[in-house]
């Protein structure tokens, strides 16, 4: 599962969840969960990658302090409360993090535009992680992987349209 995350309450719900189903009998091991934010405000991502000892070559800000700009906006929280769970959290699942750069973020909003879903640049952050997953080799394009896509494009309308290069 691929998870659009902020301040990671989604991450820390999928593994709630998905443990009350082993629990119950209803799967046998929860899915691995990887989580992705902006490089641009990635502190989750950041200490997951540090946790497990992974080093993605690129440089975060260096700076938490506040938000920083990223068109990834829902998902640009500088300092999440849970950090430390959503960390264990993913390492639990056997999962990861990625950092998206702006670009990618972009491409991907685009790409899934294309594909018919019409998404806000946050939740597209997903798709860009698949990619970057499937290249490293972290996942296989035959596995089941599940894309967290948060919300619409119409709260991004503007965004969206800069991105196309149409004046709104």
């Amino acid at each position: 599962m691929i998870i659009p995350t902020g301040a990671g309450s989604n991450v820390l719900g999928c593994d709630l969840g998905f443990g009350e189903l082993c629990r119950a009998g209803e799967l046998r091991a929860p899915p691995r969960l990887f989580c992705v934010q902006p490089l641009a405000c990635s502190p989750i991502a950041t200490a997951v990658l540090a946790a497990l000892g992974r080093d993605d070559g690129k440089t975060p800000p260096a700076e938490w302090n506040v938000p920083a700009k990223t068109i990834a906006e829902g998902t640009s929280i500088a300092r999440p409360v849970r950090l430390q769970e959503c960390v264990a959290a993913v390492r639990a699942s056997g999962g990861g993090a990625v950092r998206v750069a702006e670009q990618q973020i972009r491409e991907a909003t685009l790409e899934l535009a294309q594909l018919g879903m019409y998404t806000e640049p946050t939740c597209a952050q997903a798709a860009a992680a698949y990619h970057e997953l499937i290249a490293d080799g972290t996942i296989r394009a035959e596995q089941v992987t599940v894309l967290i896509l948060t919300s619409t494009g119409v709260k991004a309308t503007p965004s969206v349209a800069a991105m196309l290069g149409v004046d709104l």
